[in-house]
């Protein structure tokens, strides 16, 4: 089997679990990691056992050639590092944000329309193991054909006092739009994967820790076209009562005409059927890599389509609407409404 060829761009923090999934899927040979910073792409290569480092993207493209690009930087470096894959017909994977406003994310969608190159946003949340289960419980309809709510509660406890994201990811203090720019728009997107198309929403924003530039607690309810609703109750400031809260993130609560499903901070998933004892569904989620190993299987899923040729979830085709999405929970809070969605319009 002819294994593709991979270089990846960007050597930072999240970095590490792409590079740690990459490493585990069969059809794919790593061969390079680009990064400014050379002592870091150095020390990043000997871990993830790549043979050769860049400083420069471009003279790392024109010389090996890969099969796809992965670009792991920060968002202001995305459009001209797309532009450079595009202009050699590389295939792209690409982390979120995409681009720190909306306006920036529409030009690297105007730039991609002038290329047939494949492009795919790394939206990983909602390959995390419990929504993919999720969404086959619902559709047998344990719960239900009608669907009535799903809901969220997050608290991941790394955003309170003086050192708030300074051990991971300490851009975070100075972003000025925080939880639903960088956080708040895996749900939106998971929500929709779930869901289907959201058709308004309302919200309201708070900063907790005063030390920081932008939000860090959101709560945002949404409608969908098939009628179901769901509310997203997020905060990184406060702790939960559990451990390990980066595994799943919180709990979910989705309920129907016929009984719930919950998930719970382990992984696990428990269904309630009306007038019924609960139990749990026979589900053991992975541990390896990042929730779940969601970033592998969201690799594994572009590269399965990018070598069959059939169309990825996260194009970025749809997953403007997503960003749309998150762009209408910011006016809400701004103009304290509801704000409805035309996404007829993407």
């Amino acid at each position: 089997m002819k294994k593709l060829k991979g270089v990846m761009i960007g050597a930072g923090y999240f970095s590490h679990y792409h590079a740690d999934g990459w490493n585990r899927i069969a059809e794919v040979d790593m061969v390079a990691v680009c990064d400014t910073h050379k002592e870091k792409a150095v020390k990043f290569s000997g871990i993830y056992d790549l043979p050769k480092v860049y400083q420069d993207a471009e003279k790392m493209l024109d010389k090996e050639e890969p099969d796809f690009v992965d670009i792991i930087t920060p968002p202001d470096a995305h459009l001209p590092l797309i532009k450079l894959a595009m202009d050699r017909d590389i295939p792209v994977i690409c982390q979120k944000p995409l681009a720190n406003t909306f306006g920036e994310v529409m030009e690297i969608n105007d730039l991609l329309s002038k290329y047939t190159t494949r492009f795919m946003v790394h939206e990983n949340w909602r390959f995390q193991p419990w929504y993919r289960q999720i969404k086959i419980l619902v559709q047998s309809g344990v719960i239900g054909e009608k669907i009535f709510q799903y809901a969220f509660h997050l608290r991941t406890g790394d955003g309170w006092g003086a050192n708030a994201y300074l051990d991971r990811q300490p851009y975070f203090r100075t972003m000025p739009r925080l939880f639903m720019h960088e956080t708040g728009v895996h749900f939106i997107d998971t929500f929709r994967y779930l869901a289907g198309e959201i058709t308004d929403v309302y919200a309201q924003m708070r900063q907790n820790n005063p030390l920081i530039k932008g939000e860090d607690a959101v709560m945002v309810l949404m409608n969908f076209s098939g009628g179901s609703a769901a509310l997203l109750d997020a905060n990184r400031y406060n702790e939960p009562s559990y451990e390990d809260p980066r595994y799943t993130f919180g709990k979910m609560l989705v309920e129907g005409e016929k009984g719930s499903l919950h998930l719970h901070p382990n992984g696990q998933i428990s269904i309630k059927r009306l007038g019924e004892k609960a139990y749990f569904h026979d589900f053991q989620p992975s541990r390896l890599g990042f929730a779940g190993d969601s970033v592998k299987s969201c690799q594994q899923h572009f590269i399965d389509r990018l070598s069959s040729g059939n169309p990825f979830e996260t194009e970025l085709s749809d997953y403007l609407k997503s960003l749309q999405a998150v762009e209408a929970v910011y006016q809400s809070h701004l103009e304290s409404k509801r704000i409805y969605l035309n996404l007829v319009s993407l």
